[in-house]
Formats: structure tokens, sequence, C-alpha cells
């Protein structure tokens, strides 16, 4: 079976873990709490591929027309 790297795809945007340092540094800046994000389940094919874990928070940089780019986070979460 051949096994596709999702990210390699033009339309899926990168995908990066944060660090514990980096989460606080978002959560403090937001005044909110991992639960209070966006969620993104732990089977979803990018997080696999990462091999991001339940409970860590990914940074999506998304292509922007209007900005160049747009950052966006998620909770992973397993339910």
């Amino acid at each position: 079976m051949v096994k596709i790297d999702v990210t390699k795809h033009m339309l899926v945007p990168e995908h990066i873990i944060l660090d514990e340092e980096e989460t606080r540094e978002v959560l403090e800046k937001y005044s909110i709490n991992k639960e209070s994000l966006p969620k993104i389940h732990i089977t979803d094919p990018v997080i696999k591929l990462i091999e991001a874990k339940e409970g860590a928070v990914v940074k999506i940089i998304r292509n922007s027309r209007t900005t160049g780019s747009a950052i966006y986070y998620r909770f992973v979460v397993a339910k």
C-alpha cells in the first residue's frame, strides 16, 4: 500500500506543533485556555502525519489573498 504525504498537497496548509512555551504565550496573548480553541481531531490525516498528541496545540498557517498568510490555532482532541 502506498502512503501519501498529504502535507505536500497544495491545498493543505502548514501545521506546526507548538511546544509548552509557545502554547503558553498564545493562550496568554488571547486570554483563553486550550479548551477554548477550535478543535482538530487526532485522526485528522495531517495530525496523524505530524504525530501530534492529544492535548497539543497546533499552529496552522494558511495562504490568504488579502494578508499573504493567516495563522490559526487548533486544540488536538480524541473525542
